[in-house]
């Protein structure tokens, strides 16, 4: 069994609970109520402009030319991506990136907690810590993609959402980063392979909390 098979097995049950969230769920039936989507979108503006500088890190981190220059196309990915389906989102839901050149307002406790996850990785760990860290975000949502796909919400944006994440250039980028884990577990010590599994585990566990921030509205208790 591959090592991303193997973490994979692991937060079967995690990932599971995202596919049930009432977050995700609402999206593919069109019943999630819209404030909860824009909340979600000015989170994920703010989460994806520091996991574009994650992913960067991760390339300084490369112990080859050819990797540091794909992981700096998955960091220039982010930028496009967010570009491209957060602009749309903005102009349909009426949101306006701040001076900072993301959607929030205030990040949420789990947004600025997630992140300060990637950033301690990136900054303490080797690559494949880097990639264990932040290949939950892409595989979950490629998988969230593939399982709802076909689902007909009503709702232009959420359909939207839905489409972009089961689409092949997507999984192209998802399937190139699982590769790029298997490799480095190859060569990994068994020391270092427990660490990039429980900074898996734990990124996937943020991931859960995300819908979960969003779908709450949630905000700092002071």
């Amino acid at each position: 069994m591959k090592f991303s098979e193997q973490l994979r097995k692991k937060v079967d049950s995690i990932w599971n609970a995202s596919f049930e969230h009432p977050f995700v769920t609402g999206v593919a039936d069109g019943s999630l109520p819209i404030e909860c989507f824009n909340y979600y979108v000015q989170q994920d503006s703010f989460y994806l402009s520091k996991f574009a500088q994650v992913q960067s890190i991760g390339a300084a981190k490369a112990l080859d030319f050819h990797t540091t220059s794909q992981m700096a196309f998955h960091a220039k990915s982010t930028f496009d991506a967010e570009h491209m389906l957060h602009e749309g989102f903005a102009k349909d839901l009426g949101l306006e990136k701040n001076s900072e050149g993301h959607m929030a307002v205030e990040a949420a406790p789990t947004a600025v907690a997630y992140t300060n996850h990637l950033f301690s990785v990136a900054y303490k760990g080797s690559l494949g810590e880097v990639i264990a860290a932040i290949l939950p975000c892409y595989w979950l949502y490629w998988e969230i993609g593939e399982k709802y796909k076909g689902s007909t919400p009503g709702h232009p944006v959420y359909q939207k959402w839905i489409d972009t994440y089961g689409d092949e250039w997507f999984a192209t980028l998802v399937k190139e980063q699982i590769d790029r884990l298997d490799e480095w577990a190859e060569k990994a010590s068994d020391e270092e392979k427990h660490r990039m599994e429980a900074i898996f585990v734990t990124s996937s566990k943020y991931e859960y909390m995300f819908w979960e921030m969003s779908y709450t509205l949630e905000k700092w208790p002071v």
